[in-house]
């Protein structure tokens, strides 16, 4: 039975505030001072309102597709709104649409938490769940995803990941401890389930001060107890796994699944400015990998966190909003974190982006299309060998979006207009290239003369020679009917 004391301080908890230090381990008196005290490992409340929708692996991004083949009008969307702009005006969905654009009203997707964990590392067993709710559910594997591979060499980290047809988040700690039974170091991690990744977010202070109270006192586990009863998914009687919380056809009009839902994040500058920086040109050889729907595997030693959230921004380079947009093609999901326990998961996905600090990977060429190692962007494949080389409409294209972030900054800093941030003019801007490439195929194919022209190719901002390879690759992965007569010059 949970007290109700436990519960009161679990309601309402948003932002992040700065990390606090991994503590050392605390005196027999302090130990016994904390563990009198649960009140100390409790998350600050905050109120501040979500969005996103719920996203099933298997299907549709918990929405209906859109099956319309009237490609010649593309859906209108509103320009940036800010950080100021009212939850009923604003949804954060779409970077860039604003709720009006898609009619959605009075919807807000629900906390669905199918499960609460903690995960410990035995000097004798290794990594295995401590404690569990509810006590039957199935985490086999959840043990090595909420702990990555390294992790004893870093003193914390978060992880998202993916199990089964639900993704996770976990917070993990490394304290030391005067204790030769556990070598000197005590680590955990606390971590949750949920059917959407979009929510994760806003319990990752609780998790971060849950595993900090785990740490300091193992065992006490009410106030996990009391925020599972607070946030537990109801689930169908059919057993299928998935929460349903927003209607299936709400955004049936103009959003299909080649559009993400936004991951809210806990970066101090951002996941997609930091993913831009860190790739710089690169970042279009990635852009193209994503909307031909490649299977790309980062690779990276611990701290993960970070590059989950660069999972996620490989996802949105390639979001569309044109409706009836890769129906047909197969859904780019990400998969965050992965070890060698999802290797048989793997060998039958047709599309995804993951990351792993398990340099067995590169080894297993059969599991992937495109790899990443820090900025170095490789294929194995001889058919994508071209897309790996920069050209100039690439070039051109990294050149204006550098340009839009100077204005942007510029206007922050000198007039003070804060109505934008990076992170939606990023999204917006591949957005809305997508969307210029895509209304140009279609357009072409639905005319009377289906040729397409290095004119059009042009047009959609990429190079007539050096995109050709790219372009011929799209039509066939989309299924776009269009002659291309762009000459090659490598051809006599």
């Amino acid at each position: 039975m949970v007290e109700q004391s436990d519960r009161a301080p679990l309601l309402d908890w948003e932002e992040v505030p700065p990390p606090e230090p991994v503590p050392t381990a605390p005196s027999s008196q302090e130990e016994n001072d904390l563990c009198s005290s649960p009140s100390n490992s409790r998350p600050v409340d905050n109120t501040t309102p979500g969005a996103g929708w719920n996203t099933n692996p298997g299907a549709l991004t918990g929405v209906a597709a859109v099956t319309s083949k009237d490609f010649s009008s593309p859906v209108k969307h509103g320009g940036q709104e800010g950080d100021a702009a009212s939850p009923d005006e604003r949804d954060t969905t779409f970077p860039g649409l604003s709720v009006k654009d898609h009619a959605v009203t009075g919807w807000e997707e629900k906390d669905q938490i199918v499960a609460v964990f903690v995960v410990t590392f035995d000097t004798r067993s290794g990594n295995m769940v401590e404690w569990c709710l509810p006590q039957d559910i199935n985490l086999d594997g959840v043990e090595f995803k909420s702990m990555a591979s390294g992790s004893h060499r870093i003193a914390n980290d978060f992880i998202y990941f993916r199990k089964g047809s639900y993704f996770g988040l976990a917070c993990f700690a490394n304290m030391p401890v005067e204790s030769e039974l556990e070598r000197g170091a005590r680590m955990k991690s606390v971590g949750i389930l949920s059917p959407s990744y979009t929510l994760l977010y806003r319990y990752m202070h609780f998790l971060e001060n849950q595993v900090r109270h785990q740490l300091q006192c193992p065992g006490q586990y009410s106030p996990l107890e009391a925020f599972y009863e607070d946030k537990k998914a109801i689930l169908p009687p059919a057993g299928n796994g998935l929460v349903t919380s927003c209607p299936t056809t709400a955004l049936a009009t103009v959003v299909n699944r080649c559009m993400h839902p936004e991951m809210k994040i806990t970066h101090p500058a951002g996941c997609m400015s930091q993913f831009i920086r860190f790739f710089g040109e690169q970042i279009m050889v990635l852009w193209k990998f994503a909307l031909l729907r490649k299977r790309i595997l980062i690779f990276s030693p611990p701290p993960v966190g970070v590059v989950c959230y660069r999972v996620y921004c490989c996802c949105c380079l390639a979001n569309v909003s044109i409706p009836g947009i890769g129906v047909s093609v197969p859904e780019l999901r990400p998969f965050f974190y992965i070890n060698v326990a999802d290797i048989t998961a793997l060998e039958t996905e047709l599309s995804y982006v993951a990351c792993t600090t398990e340099k067995i990977f590169e080894e297993k060429k059969d599991l992937y299309d495109v790899y990443v190692d820090n900025q170095n962007v490789r294929t194995h494949r001889e058919s994508l060998q071209p897309l790996l080389r920069l050209n100039s409409a690439d070039k051109e294209k990294y050149r204006k979006l550098s340009e839009q972030r100077q204005l942007l900054l510029y206007s922050q800093e000198v007039d003070g207009d804060c109505s934008a941030n990076e992170e939606d003019l990023f999204i917006l801007f591949f957005m809305e290239q997508n969307n210029r490439i895509f209304q140009t195929l279609c357009e072409v194919a639905g005319s009377s003369d289906p040729t397409l022209t290095a004119d059009h190719v042009r047009a959609m901002g990429l190079d007539p020679q050096g995109d050709r390879g790219f372009l011929v690759d799209l039509l066939e992965v989309y299924g776009i009917d269009v002659m291309l007569v762009i000459d090659n010059p490598c051809c006599p």
